[in-house]
């Protein structure tokens, strides 16, 4: 299995990255919903809570405090540059970063308080196999809540280049598709349901924010910060300069004042155990 650091990125484990382009390419995104997948995993005070695809530890920097001193936060991620990059972020005993695949996590049954996933899921390999190891570690009446993306035309700043590479790599057309895979809200109540949840609920949050300009938007794409960039930088010079700037003259519609103003569309799943 590989890592999964976010929307579009798909590297082997252990592989470095760049955190600020990381940051530009999915982490502004990301932090807008982190509230949202709290609510909806009922996080309290004393909680013990297991947030699954940490990544730099977004979500679990915002679940500290609500559980206060007493609670306790695990972050894992299977990718250890991700676990060594929450560890130095966060600096607390409060949290535990934990080295771990979600499908095959290695704690015992029933407990977390909590369990949450904030844009991971969709690249497991097996979904499902996922949401059951949730499901087995959470005590009884506990919450699971998860955040994936929504369709590509729901989340352009994506889907936009993903839709353009998809055409120029075809044979690449599953990696550079996998942010999306999740993006059928009855298909993720489904798994929820076959997990053995209960009191599933799926909603649609969107977030908009703005790039200074289109070289804003694209200098992460450049620094192949995931697998939909990584797709772009493997392709020729000529490609990859045909790609920018059909990407380019699709974003006309977002530009507001030299400015691209996008917004995207998250769903955020939960249940009971």
């Amino acid at each position: 299995m590989s890592a999964t650091f976010g929307p579009g990125f798909h590297a082997p484990t252990g592989q470095a990255f760049d955190a600020l382009a990381y940051d530009r390419w999915v982490g502004r995104w990301s932090r807008a919903f982190v509230p949202a997948v709290l609510a909806a995993a009922n996080i309290k005070r004393g909680y013990r809570v297991l947030d699954v695809s940490t990544g730099t530890g977004e979500a679990a920097m915002a679940i500290r405090p609500v559980v206060g001193p007493a609670g306790l936060v695990v972050g894992s991620d299977i990718s250890p540059a991700m676990v060594d990059a929450a560890r130095q972020r966060l600096n607390d005993p409060s949290f535990w970063p934990v080295a771990a695949d979600g499908q095959s996590l290695p704690f015992k049954g029933e407990i977390f308080n909590a369990v949450v996933c904030q844009l991971g899921l969709q690249f497991f390999p097996d979904p499902q196999i996922g949401l059951t190891e949730f499901r087995r570690v959470l005590r009884k009446d506990g919450y699971a809540a998860v955040c994936v993306i929504s369709t590509p035309d729901r989340a352009p700043v994506w889907g936009i280049l993903a839709d353009v590479l998809s055409r120029h790599s075809p044979e690449q057309r599953h990696v550079i598709q996998l942010s999306f895979a999740l993006a059928d809200p009855r298909r993720l109540v489904d798994l929820l349901s076959a997990a053995g949840f209960h009191d599933i609920r799926v909603e649609r949050r969107r977030h908009e924010d703005a790039f200074d300009s289109f070289e804003d938007y694209w200098s992460p794409i450049e620094a192949g910060t995931g697998s939909i960039p990584q797709a772009y930088r493997a392709l020729s010079e000529t490609d990859r300069s045909a790609v920018r700037e059909e990407v380019r003259a699709r974003l006309l519609q977002f530009e507001s004042a030299g400015r691209l103003v996008m917004s995207v569309e998250m769903l955020i799943g939960s249940g009971r155990a």
